[in-house]
């Protein structure tokens, strides 16, 4: 019996990520509108998924961002396995696929990830989310030991859903790679040193606030033929503004609801939290 996830074939049905999700208007990150890739089934380069969008860089050929609705009222906690990714045949160009992955210590990091979209007023709903988690556009070259550690990205990521998720919370999850022009090539995609995760939760009070997180992976990209040692590595915490000034995106008022203080200068500022001191 086939176990993996069926992904809708009518895209057109998708409603995407809604800006309204957590009570007032927090629009996708407005972008240089000459990077995001666009085609004819997506004209104003938003690819619309189940619960979450994701806009394509039509040069470095990965995602600028993701950016999901989670509700931790309505989670489910199993659907359909499965790990069979697809090219989103919207935008197809814009995409990098298997010939990336292949036969190394490159992890198809997904940028909203599965376990965030088990949710929605029915099963079928929330598997047909997590089943449009699975498109190439979705994910973004990460070292294994960078996405699959839990020191890093993947302590990150579930201490963001498991606080969503046990307190109940309704979350805007914005995620994305800092796309530099010197990252360094392989099999000729630029592959990104770090990323980033700026998280809005509304709490039962209707206020909104926001966190944001950057993480690097640089020591661990030197030599995919040879994987090195895995070398110490905290969770950054730093500010929607720095978050910002890094990627070029703009975040609406999200800034205004961050309690961190304001980068100055431009200055490469973190806060280094362990994952248990980390506030959403």
């Amino acid at each position: 019996m086939d176990d993996h996830l069926r992904v809708d074939p009518h895209y057109a049905g998708r409603s995407g990520f809604d800006p309204d999700f957590l009570g007032r208007r927090l629009a996708l990150p407005t972008l240089d509108v000459a990077d995001a890739a666009t085609g004819p089934a997506a004209p104003d380069g938003v690819l619309r998924y189940h619960h979450f969008s994701v806009v394509m860089h039509a040069r470095r050929r990965l995602a600028i961002l993701s950016a999901a609705n989670l509700d931790g009222r309505r989670r489910f906690t199993h659907v359909t396995s499965g790990d069979r990714w697809i090219v989103d045949p919207r935008l197809p160009a814009a995409q990098t696929g298997e010939d990336l992955y292949a036969g190394n210590d490159l992890d198809r990091g997904h940028l909203t990830r599965r376990a965030d979209q088990l949710w929605g007023d029915t099963r079928d709903e929330a598997a047909a989310a997590v089943a449009d988690t699975y498109h190439f556009s979705n994910c973004a070259p990460q070292h294994r030991d960078f996405n699959q550690n839990n020191a890093t990205w993947q302590g990150l990521e579930d201490y963001i859903l498991t606080t969503v998720a046990d307190q109940r919370l309704r979350a805007n999850v914005y995620t994305g790679p800092i796309l530099d022009p010197d990252d360094p090539i392989y099999r000729g995609v630029r592959l990104p040193r770090a990323y980033w995760k700026v998280v809005a939760v509304a709490t039962d009070g209707a206020a909104v606030h926001a966190t944001a997180y950057l993480i690097e992976q640089t020591d661990l990209l030197s030599d995919l033929d040879r994987s090195p040692p895995l070398g110490p590595y905290r969770t950054f915490q730093t500010s929607v503004r720095h978050v910002a000034a890094r990627t070029g995106l703009g975040f609406g008022p999200l800034p205004d609801y961050d309690p961190t203080a304001p980068v100055q200068r431009g200055a490469e500022r973190y806060e280094i939290f362990d994952l248990h001191d980390v506030k959403l």
